[in-house]
């Protein structure tokens, strides 16, 4: 929690309680997190509507302080797929001959190389491939929305299972 500098908020104060048979029943959120920079700005209301059991647990955001500004700016990724396509075969081709170049000069590490060598391997590794990758690869912004895991099998598999399910419905295909 210190190092994403959280704090766990809760009060005790109960954010629910229900009346049943005459007895009061009251309950709380046994854990509550937060960034430490929002703690202020939490509130519990139980104004509003919810399908919950408990109450609400509200905040104000100020983006302008800079809270969530850079999630949407931030390039999260590369188009490797896009790169080892058809149209850019040569493309791909190029960028793999410069990085098998480019890292087949590097020592290799095993069980006898000192435990200093791996840090300082790891990290040209990191800064050398992210850089090439910016080079070769178009980059992309990954949000909550990304759907990184979806292929073009998925894409096709979806097109024949929604063809199949509206000729079922005009009764051209059976349940098999």
């Amino acid at each position: 929690m210190d190092e994403y500098n959280l704090i766990d908020i809760t009060d005790g104060e109960e954010t629910h309680s229900n009346t049943r048979n005459g007895e009061t029943s009251r309950s709380l959120i046994d854990f509550f997190i937060t960034k430490a920079s929002m703690a202020d700005r939490l509130e519990t209301s139980t104004d509003l509507a919810t399908t919950s059991d408990h109450a609400i647990v509200c905040a104000q955001l100020r983006w302008d302080e800079g809270e969530g500004a850079q999630v949407s700016r931030k390039i999260t990724g590369w188009d490797i797929d896009g790169l080892k396509s058809k149209e850019e075969e040569e493309k791909y081709k190029k960028a793999k001959k410069e990085w098998e170049d480019k890292s087949s000069k590097r020592p290799v590490l095993n069980e006898k190389s000192s435990g200093d060598k791996l840090p300082r391997e790891a990290e040209w590794i990191q800064r050398n491939f992210v850089n090439h990758l910016n080079r070769c690869c178009k980059k992309v912004k990954v949000c909550a929305r990304s759907k990184r895991w979806w292929t073009a099998e998925i894409a096709e598999n979806r097109k024949i299972l929604g063809s199949i399910k509206r000729a079922r419905k005009r009764g051209e295909a059976s349940q098999q």
